[in-house]
C-alpha cells in the first residue's frame, strides 16, 4: 500500500498481564474527540496499553477513504504524546476487508494473558450487531463505549443480549460536537479547523491539500 516504514512500536513488547485496549476507526481525519475518547478509556478502563488502529479496507463505508499513508501519518500526529497509545498499522497492511475480530484475535494470540478491551464511539456501538462476527468480539473483549449525553441507557436495545450482558461499560467524557464528515467539508472549503483537530493534524491537512479538489502533494 506504499506505506512509510513502521515506527518502532510498543506493540512488539509483551505484557505478562494487564489490559490492552483497541480503538479502531478511519481517522479521516482524527480529531479532538478521538483523542479525548482515547484518554478517557486509558484512565477509566485501566488500560496498560491502547492500540489505535486505522482501518484498512473498511467493509462498512460506502465512500472511498483517504490514502492509507495520509491517515496513518495523521493518526501518528494526533496521538503523539498520549501515554500508553500505540498506533497499530496491522489493518492498513492486511489484504482484504478490515474486520475488528481479526485484529482482536491476533492480539489475543500475541498477548494471551491480557484482557482485551474494545473502545467504541457511541455511533459505532449503535451498529455493533451488524459487525462481522460481533458475538465473537464480545466473547474475547469487554467493551467500553463513549456514552452519548441525554440517552437513557437503561432502555438500551442491547440489554437483553446474553452475549453482551456484563460485557459493556460506559465511558464518561464531555459531549463534543465533532464530526469527521463535517471536518472534511470545512477543510475542502478552506476553513480553519485547528480548534477541532490537533494543530499538527490541521497543518498536515493543509500541507497535503487533503479533502480539497486540488491534487495531493507527495507525502
Amino acid at each position: 500500500m506504499n506505506l512509510p516504514g513502521p515506527q518502532p512500536p510498543l506493540a512488539a513488547a509483551s505484557l505478562a498481564s494487564g489490559r490492552i485496549g483497541v480503538f479502531g476507526g478511519a481517522f479521516d481525519p482524527p480529531h479532538n474527540a478521538h483523542v479525548a475518547l482515547a484518554r478517557a478509556a486509558i484512565v477509566e478502563a485501566g488500560l496498560d496499553r491502547l492500540h489505535v488502529v486505522p482501518t484498512g479496507q473498511a467493509w462498512h463505508k460506502a465512500r472511498t477513504l483517504s490514502p492509507a499513508r495520509h491517515r496513518l501519518a495523521m493518526t501518528r500526529l494526533a496521538f503523539d504524546g498520549v501515554e500508553q497509545v500505540v498506533v497499530d498499522e496491522r489493518e492498513l497492511r492486511r489484504e482484504g476487508p478490515s474486520y475488528t475480530i481479526d485484529t482482536l484475535e491476533a492480539l489475543q494470540a500475541e498477548q494471551p494473558s491480557c484482557q482485551l478491551v474494545l473502545v467504541l464511539g457511541c455511533d459505532q456501538f449503535d451498529a455493533f450487531r451488524q459487525w462481522h462476527r460481533w458475538q465473537a468480539i464480545a466473547a474475547i473483549a469487554i467493551i467500553y463505549v463513549a456514552a452519548r449525553a441525554r440517552i437513557d441507557w437503561s432502555n438500551s436495545q442491547f440489554d437483553d443480549d446474553p452475549e453482551l450482558k456484563g460485557r459493556v461499560f460506559w465511558l464518561t467524557l464531555p459531549e463534543m460536537q465533532v464530526s469527521a464528515t463535517e471536518l472534511r467539508g470545512l477543510a475542502a472549503a478552506g476553513a480553519d479547523i485547528s480548534s477541532q483537530v490537533p494543530r499538527s493534524v490541521a497543518r498536515y491537512i493543509s500541507l497535503h491539500a487533503l479533502y480539497s479538489l486540488r491534487p495531493l502533494l507527495p507525502p
